[in-house]
């Protein structure tokens, strides 16, 4: 409306409404790059998230930040260290305590001596006889009191992070019974959860009169039980990576400042803890040395330290049935890792997401694959190399021996066109240029005049591409290109030629017909044996399939038939050297297609002289061609063929 006034200025109202999608093309593009390359496309989509995009940032680099911290876990000190400082605190006591009877006279304190004189060398049974002991020396007494108190302590400190100043509080009669209450509540509290009650008011009165002891502040049982099962399982693994004396030791110490009652209640909440989560690693212990003696609690928040980079790395490994990204946890990276690590893991799983919500990766039971819409890009990004090789021209490499000819003369003729091999029809190319220039003398020739003689046609093709599967394909590097060429020719006949019908087999040991999918992820066969025989025969299959297409079976392979069907059983038999009866169930193959119409070309990897021996042979017989491409040729060779085959020029 006229007279209206606007204001522009920079958008607040979120992220930007006309921003571009999160472009994932790039990747999607690096893992086609690898696949083409002969890599396995399970692990280049593995690559992708281990490397990171760009090459930074990737799983592999948050793996070895983790191992690196593990491996200062394991030289933090020594896990005896709760023992070897009781061991000294009780030295301490028992001299000064003696420093005080050498003082007094009468029998009284050389029967002490005596006492302290035959006390046993076991550090916790030690301690335990000296629990009712009259100490003569205020001091003793006092370093004595400090060995309960200071483990008692540490201990609950190590279960219960909300236990403050722990040694002063757990000596405090007071602050013992509420202990003592609270974990009879607690261990009440999981009973009833392993019984599959529901516990949601009972856990909400448990918080409201012991949530000061949980600084965590737990939304429900299972937080709570996560909390504590982890601690626990901590605790557990340090008894574990001690020695059977040093094991002895140490609980024996435990018990003597815990007291009865302390001491049962733990013990029935680390069985309770241990039912409820038995995923964690309760049995395992661990080799931590260094020269630094560690306590109780130092030592367990090593171990648990470990524990939990142990999770990590199994998580960031991605090795299990169905992994995904939203299996590592974000806040126990930036944890363990700092907050740079977790925005990688961020930024990786938004890679991930994007390329599943995008559409170009799918999600099976093995893992990531790509899906039909990356497989065309692929495929695309395959002939459009392809077509680049062409567009350069003739290179003057082929190695062709013709052994027939494809198509009878129809008496038609229809205009050049780069690449025709047909032969000049001499008078309508004449004619055209006379009409186009006048009857002059000489005749003057230009590209549009020439026509060629046109042969029989088919309204659409049937092609079977026969690919060697074997495992010199990839050890000879062939892998790739073969793997290329073929994703090429499926997009093309899918684009361009949709009438026509593709068969792709696979042939190692038995032959398979492959779909577009299972060409990218196909691997190697690893074991031994080229059926061509098998090959030839699901191509006849898919020929007759299509009656009234051109035939045409293509066939790319490295080596020499050396596996076929047994007649009787139908099991592939291999043998090396080729025998016989190999050779002639491969020819009868042959000889059926032959009859059949169809032609045959091979294009023969390498320059083993009993496959060309072999493959001129089968040319010659079924009136077909032999190829002898390099590598780099292989993909302009066979769409080139299928070119001229399906419109019949030969």
């Amino acid at each position: 409306m006229a007279g209206n006034r606007f204001r522009y200025g920079q958008w607040r109202g979120g992220p930007d409404p006309l921003a571009p999608p999160y472009d994932v093309r790039a990747a999607v593009d690096a893992v086609g790059a690898e696949v083409l390359n002969g890599g396995s496309l399970r692990e280049a989509l593995r690559d992708l998230l281990r490397r990171g995009p760009q090459g930074r940032g990737g799983l592999d680099d948050l793996a070895a930040r983790a191992r690196r911290l593990r491996r200062d876990a394991l030289r933090r000190g020594d896990l005896d260290g709760a023992v070897t400082r009781a061991r000294a605190l009780l030295d301490q006591a028992l001299a000064a305590e003696r420093d005080e009877l050498r003082g007094r006279d009468g029998d009284d304190a050389r029967f002490a001596e005596a006492v302290l004189d035959n006390l046993p060398r076991s550090t916790a049974r030690a301690v335990e006889e000296l629990s009712g002991y009259q100490w003569a020396s205020d001091e003793a007494r006092q370093t004595y009191q400090r060995i309960l108190d200071g483990l008692r302590g540490e201990v609950l400190e190590q279960r219960f992070a909300g236990l403050r100043d722990a040694a002063r509080a757990a000596a405090d009669p007071a602050v013992q019974r509420q202990l003592g209450e609270m974990m009879r509540d607690l261990n009440d509290l999981l009973a009833r959860h392993a019984r599959a009650e529901d516990t949601t008011d009972a856990f909400a009165e448990f918080m409201r009169r012991h949530g000061e002891f949980f600084p965590e502040q737990p939304k429900d049982v299972d937080e709570l039980v996560d909390v504590l099962a982890r601690r626990a399982a901590a605790g557990e693994r340090l008894m574990r990576s001690l020695s059977d004396r040093q094991r002895e030791e140490l609980a024996g110490l435990m018990r003597q400042s815990l007291g009865e009652q302390l001491a049962g209640e733990l013990s029935a909440l680390d069985a309770h803890l241990q039912a409820l989560r038995p995923d964690l690693n309760w049995q395992r212990g661990e080799r931590v040395r260094g020269d630094q003696p560690l306590g109780y609690g130092e030592a367990t928040g090593a171990l648990g330290e470990i524990a939990e980079l142990d999770e990590l790395l199994d998580s960031l490994d991605q090795e299990h049935a169905g992994a995904t990204l939203d299996d590592v946890d974000v806040d126990a990276v930036a944890r363990t890792l700092g907050r740079d690590a977790a925005d990688d893991v961020r930024r990786l799983r938004e890679l991930e997401r994007e390329l599943r919500r995008q559409g170009w990766v799918s999600r099976d039971a093995d893992g990531l694959t790509l899906s039909p819409k990356a497989l065309r890009r692929l495929a695309g990004t395959a002939l459009r190399r392809v077509f680049a090789d062409l567009t350069a021209g003739p290179r003057g490499q082929h190695d062709l021996r013709s052994a027939g000819a494809a198509g009878e003369v129809s008496g038609a003729s229809r205009q050049w066109e780069y690449g025709d091999e047909q032969p000049l029809d001499v008078v309508r190319t004449l004619t055209r240029a006379v009409r186009r220039a006048g009857p002059t003398v000489p005749v003057q020739l230009a590209v549009e005049d020439f026509e060629v003689v046109e042969t029989e046609r088919r309204a659409s093709a049937a092609v079977a591409l026969c690919v060697d599967l074997s495992y010199s394909m990839i050890s000879q590097g062939r892998w790739g290109p073969m793997k290329q060429t073929a994703l090429a020719l499926s997009h093309l006949v899918a684009t361009r030629f949709p009438q026509d019908a593709l068969q792709i087999i696979g042939f190692g040991r038995e032959a398979l017909p492959l779909t577009q999918q299972e060409l990218a992820a196909v691997e190697p066969d690893m074991e031994q044996g080229t059926n061509l025989q098998h090959a030839l025969r699901l191509a006849g299959r898919h020929l007759r399939r299509h009656p009234g297409a051109e035939p045409v079976v293509l066939v790319v392979t490295d080596g020499e038939p050396t596996a076929h069907l047994d007649p009787e059983d139908g099991e592939a038999y291999f043998h090396w050297p080729p025998l016989p009866e190999t050779i002639e169930a491969t020819i009868r193959e042959v000889d059926k297609l032959t009859r059949y119409g169809a032609t045959l070309n091979l294009f023969m990897l390498g320059d083993d002289p009993g496959l060309r021996r072999f493959v001129d042979a089968v040319a010659r017989r079924s009136k077909g061609r032999m190829f002898t491409p390099d590598l780099d040729d292989l993909g302009e060779y066979v769409v080139s063929d299928y070119l001229r085959a399906r419109h019949g020029r030969r």
